[in-house]
């Protein structure tokens, strides 16, 4: 089967690594040749791209399959480019993080064109070449069942997990690495609130393992405190100077909250114990935010969600007017003076 993939970046060029690497053949295109000439020289004939949309789309096989795989702000734009140049029959593919609510607004604009759309959520990030990525799909059932060879060669297989217990007979897709999640717009809408739980998760680790950094806080703390900033009541309960590299190391081999997260966290904090090469400025690329909104609409609770989304904020100094405002009304009703940071 032929891939056409718009977009050969880290996450692009991988898929295509995964999808030639397993038989099928690749057509890419990219703005600069750069990317196009590491691929040709590493894959040989069995990739060939160009830096004309055109030219493109006329290498391509029909049906064609073309695959978008750029920043969601400009999918939208280079998918209604890229389709006054296809035909009845083809398949595009948003392989983005683009919002569920844009998938149904396209799929209505190319169905008079005859061209399928199909959303594909997409998790994997840097490893994804390794141990394939995780495809959540929306779209129509008879392009989503032709797309079947080459999603499953991107796919990380049976082998990337133990089979849940109970589960019998021909593995389903699902424990394949993929799963066509329903109509347009429903991939997008899963990949949505699994990258809304991954905030969710990423702060639990990162507040657990501060506490733990701040565990000899009473040794650290032994002089007086000042009538500004409440006394710690028992410093003997904190005289724990913990390794927590080695505790996100430990954690790793069969604690209830072992996980790839954690085997990242772990591997990050061995090179960079003190995290000194960041800044500590989180950025959101918008789904946590729809995760919310789509939470908000259908009355559903998520607190812990919600947090960490605000964390994200604060972590850019979104909160810092506020905490100013705080600073200036204590200093106006009480006289209190800031302390100088920590």
């Amino acid at each position: 089967m032929q891939l056409g993939m718009i977009g050969l970046g880290r996450m692009g060029a991988n898929i295509v690594r995964r999808a030639v690497g397993d038989g099928h053949t690749a057509v890419g295109y990219e703005r600069r040749s750069t990317h196009i000439d590491e691929l040709s020289a590493e894959l040989g004939d069995r990739f060939r791209g160009s830096t004309d949309l055109t030219e493109f789309v006329g290498m391509l096989e029909t049906p064609r399959v073309v695959w978008v795989m750029i920043p969601a702000g400009a999918t939208g734009a280079v998918i209604d480019q890229v389709a006054e140049l296809l035909e009845p029959g083809d398949i595009v593919i948003d392989g983005g993080n683009s919002r569920y609510h844009e998938d149904l607004a396209r799929a209505e604009r190319l169905k008079p064109k005859g061209i399928h759309y199909v959303d594909i959520g997409t998790s994997g990030g840097v490893f994804g070449l390794t141990r394939g990525f995780c495809l959540m799909i929306g779209g129509e059932a008879e392009p989503v069942k032709y797309l079947d060879p080459l999603l499953k060669s991107i796919a990380p297989g049976i082998d990337a997990a133990e089979r849940t217990p109970g589960r019998t007979g021909e593995p389903s897709t699902a424990e394949l690495g993929y799963l066509h999640c329903g109509p347009v717009g429903a991939g997008h809408f899963v990949k949505m609130v699994h990258n809304g739980i991954e905030y969710g998760a990423m702060a639990a680790y990162a507040e657990g393992l501060n506490i733990l950094r701040r565990a000899n806080y009473g040794a650290e703390h032994t002089g007086e405190f000042s009538a500004e900033e409440t006394p710690l009541e028992h410093p003997e309960y904190y005289q724990y100077d913990l390794n927590v590299p080695e505790i996100t190391e430990v954690w790793r081999r069969g604690s209830v909250v072992a996980s790839w997260l954690l085997d990242l966290t772990a591997a990050a904090l061995h090179a960079d114990p003190n995290l000194d090469s960041y800044s500590g400025r989180v950025s959101d690329s918008g789904e946590g935010r729809w995760t919310i909104d789509a939470a908000i609409d259908t009355g559903v609770p998520v607190p812990v969600l919600s947090s960490a989304l605000f964390a994200r904020f604060s972590s850019r100094g979104e909160a810092l007017y506020a905490d100013k405002v705080l600073s200036a009304m204590r200093k106006a009703f009480g006289g209190h003076i800031e302390l100088p940071g920590k």
